[in-house]
């Protein structure tokens, strides 16, 4: 045994991963990077996505929730395939698993096509991100040298939606569409070969895969969200929408009794047992179901409205990733000092007020004065509250628990964005159709008749009719998001009870923007 175990140390391929902590710890950033980028990146190709593939607006959401449903359903099931199958095997599984989506998603040649290799990168990502995020902990010593890896993860982090705004501009204004799917391929390929030269295995720990629960919750979500979407097209007293909904109801409460019973749930529900931590959820549930649609409808306003092109679409997103990562720079530096509800208060109240502001959106707003304003706003709102509120979770847990306590608010990060879009899509549907009756009107009383015919041949209003139609939508969409930002405040002001909260030393943000 002692033989076997020195030749094992004296390998090439473990001295190779002791011996370049910098070549492994870029690997696993670029990893998170490629995860957390991947829906800024995919905003941007939305519009262009949409005429190629013929989704209508409402359908459009989809491209969005197949990955974040998948991805934060399945996110504490992938973190426990690390834990019981060994993290470095698990990690590049995912990756892989997450190239492969890509690729199938750029090469797609109809709406069904695309979306289900969303829900497939949805599911690489959830096996790839907390194993990434666990393997820091694998591969560098507890103190300076772990803290300086979490800082350079976080960075990353922060930064990706950011670089993907750019990437996703630049590529869509000079290749494809396809390409911001494309540009993960080699990526993945180059992690999955470099993974095993230079990132430690982990210990596999005994344990048990909760697949009944995460089945349930994910086909839950996927099934409430369904609804919404469905509703919007088709009415609340349709067949279908009812049967969503219905389904939806059972399968959550079927998750509900099933970690309750279960011996090793994927969701430890007394978690929620602290007000402040249940408190922490709901405020992250709430602001992002804003933030997901924020995004999601101002990237159509400035390209289909203002005439954007993706490259400049994406620069002009650059001002509300900077204010995110400034405030939360900022609140990283003082909440201790401060306390986190300041932050939490503040924060929530800044969203509050951008999202006023973007209600006041009309087919006569510019970039400065429509968009620019509310999503600065809603920028340094959003910083201010992620240190604080990831904190504020991670606050009393027990050192084990540390992973689903951080994993639960990625968790509700993802699924509160895709329920709130959902919900706020359903809004949009009924409001422009209501519009679009009214411009269909106007245009035809105006039109020549060989407008009229080709109006007739095609179901399509020509511009500044469809605009109209897409901003009274958007509009009436960001009011009902006014209720979630409402939440936000609210839990922020009477729920969360809570002073200073120390920085864990071995505890890192790790979400990802919209």
């Amino acid at each position: 045994m002692a033989t076997s175990r020195a030749l094992a140390e004296a390998s090439p391929a473990t001295a190779r991963r002791g011996q370049h902590p910098g070549t492994a710890l870029t690997v696993i950033a670029a990893t998170q990077l490629m995860v957390v980028l991947d829906i800024t990146i995919v905003n941007i190709a939305l519009p262009h996505i949409q005429q190629a593939l013929r989704f209508n607006t409402t359908e459009l959401s989809w491209v969005i929730n197949a990955y974040t449903l998948t991805f934060g359903g399945l996110l504490l099931l992938g973190g426990r395939a690390g834990d019981i199958l060994g993290r470095r095997r698990v990690f590049v599984v995912g990756v892989l698993v997450f190239s492969l989506a890509s690729l199938l998603g750029g090469v797609a040649q109809s709406s069904g096509w695309l979306l289900a290799a969303r829900a497939l990168q949805g599911l690489g990502g959830a096996i790839a991100s907390p194993t990434a995020l666990a393997l820091i902990a694998t591969n560098f010593k507890e103190g300076p040298e772990r803290n300086r890896a979490f800082g350079v993860f976080s960075a990353v982090a922060g930064a990706g939606g950011a670089i993907g705004l750019l990437l996703g501009g630049m590529l869509t204004s000079w290749l494809s569409w396809r390409w911001v799917f494309f540009v993960n391929v080699p990526i993945g390929i180059a992690i999955a070969l470099l993974a095993p030269l230079y990132i430690n295995e982990s210990e596999r720990h005994p344990g048990r895969f909760d697949l009944t629960g995460a089945f349930s919750a994910t086909a839950g979500m996927v099934s409430l969200v369904y609804g919404f979407i469905r509703a919007s097209d088709h009415g609340w007293t349709d067949g279908v929408t009812l049967t969503a909904f219905s389904l939806a109801a059972v399968l959550l409460t079927a998750f509900l009794l099933h970690e309750r019973r279960a011996p090793q749930p994927i969701t430890p529900l007394h978690l929620f047992r602290d007000r402040n931590r249940s408190g922490a959820y709901g405020l992250m549930l709430c602001v992002a179901a804003t933030m997901f649609s924020i995004f999601f409808f101002i990237t159509l306003f400035v390209q289909e409205v203002l005439g954007f092109s993706p490259l400049r679409a994406g620069i002009a997103f650059l001002p509300i990733s900077v204010a995110i990562i400034g405030a939360a720079q900022f609140a990283a530096r003082t909440q201790v000092r401060f306390g986190a509800k300041p932050f939490l208060v503040a924060g929530s109240l800044l969203v509050l007020g951008g999202v006023i502001w973007a209600t006041r959106i009309d087919i006569g707003s510019s970039y400065v004065g429509g968009v620019l304003g509310p999503t600065l706003m809603f920028g340094f709102g959003m910083g201010s509250i992620f240190v604080p509120v990831m904190l504020t979770a991670v606050s009393r847990v027990a050192p084990h628990e540390t992973g689903a306590a951080t994993g639960m608010l990625n968790t509700t990060q993802q699924v509160g964005g895709s329920l709130g879009l959902s919900i706020l899509v359903t809004v949009y549907g009924t409001a422009s159709r209501t519009e679009a009756r009214q411009q269909v009107g106007a245009f035809l009383r105006q039109a020549t008749p060989q407008q009229a015919a080709q109006f007739r041949a095609t179901g399509r209003l020509p511009a500044p009719y469809s605009s109209q139609v897409l901003v009274h939508g958007i509009a009436s969409a960001f009011q009902l998001g006014l209720v979630f930002a409402a939440l936000a405040v609210a839990i922020a002001v009477f729920v969360i009870k809570v002073g200073r909260v120390p920085v864990p030393p071995a505890v890192s943000p790790s979400g990802g923007g919209a």
